[in-house]
């Protein structure tokens, strides 16, 4: 028996258009967008497709990938490809929470709206920066962050063993660089992110989220999910603890695909904008079975091969 993980897209994977030729086929993506432009009070279809200034804005980048991945989601059950485990990348995890169950979608639209605007509001445009580590030990890394003085970094996202971004205010990042750079690491990638996301920096947007979380209901989950912040399998009664958190804490993706893979899981389908994920999963382990869904020709791929 292969496993099945279905992998929700973050931040950072929007693309102009993108999901619009599902958008003209299928009618559970219309009615996906539909539904999520209703509880916004825009159309979020046409935000995506004209308005790219604004698809690149947290406040609306968060709604618009949770409802391009959550549409794939629907339309890959409709067509009877389900997940035996799901997880997601920071703002993915609440697509994994839709597609496991535990969070409806209207649910889930109306909190990332909010989401979106607490995580801008909290660091906005500037304050901060991220910057990718490669090649480098992760001990190394978390030292020198610890080493800084001259204010907040930390180890934001662990990516994959090779790439751990680092994020905080620009002149503790800039810092580490520095002491990276002496301490002989040959390659960092400044990061193309509004924010320093996943950091002490977002506390406010944490307690806002926390504040949020009281007004909704969560159901059991009916498919396990891996959840970033503990790179564990998620209780229900944890999420309303565990999801405040997520905003300030680093992401736990390859011990989370660590995760999926001792419970038997060999199959990875990325689902959502892009294919950042699907890399990450090939860099963590190379014999992986790794495909994405983000429009008709990967959609028809997947469905060929079942």
């Amino acid at each position: 028996m292969t496993k099945t993980a279905f992998l929700f897209a973050g931040q950072g994977s929007q693309t102009v258009g993108m999901a619009r030729d599902l958008y003209e086929y299928y009618p559970i993506v219309r009615e996906t967008f539909d539904q999520a432009s209703q509880i916004l009070g825009y159309n979020i279809r046409d935000l995506i497709d004209n308005q790219e200034d604004k698809l690149h804005q947290t406040r609306y980048t968060q709604p618009a990938i949770l409802t391009t991945s959550v549409a794939i989601f629907r339309l890959l059950e409709e067509e009877g490809v389900q997940p035996d485990m799901v997880a997601g990348l920071s703002l993915g995890e609440y697509s994994a929470l839709v597609a496991s169950g535990a969070l409806a979608f209207e649910d889930a639209i109306a909190l990332i709206a909010k989401r979106g605007e607490y995580m801008e509001t909290a660091a906005p445009a500037g304050t901060g920066k991220m910057v990718a580590v490669l090649n480098t030990d992760v001990n190394l890394i978390e030292e020198i962050c610890s080493t800084v003085t001259s204010g907040i970094v930390s180890p934001a996202n662990y990516n994959t063993p090779a790439q751990i971004v680092i994020g905080g205010e620009v002149a503790a990042v800039d810092e580490a660089v520095e002491l990276l750079k002496e301490a002989g690491v040959k390659r960092m990638i400044p990061l193309n992110v509004s924010g320093p996301f996943h950091t002490a920096l977002l506390r406010p947007a944490s307690e806002q989220l926390a504040q949020a979380l009281e007004q909704v209901e969560f159901a059991d989950f009916q498919v396990e999910l891996v959840g970033n912040t503990e790179a564990k399998v998620m209780k229900k009664e944890d999420i309303k603890s565990l999801l405040p958190r997520q905003v300030m804490e680093p992401v736990r993706f390859y011990e989370s695909i660590a995760t999926m893979q001792e419970a038997g899981v060999t199959n990875f389908i990325e689902i959502g904008p892009g294919k950042v994920l699907s890399g990450f999963v090939k860099k963590i382990d190379k014999t992986a079975e790794v495909v994405t869904v983000e429009d008709v020709a990967s959609l028809e791929g997947l469905l060929t091969s079942q």
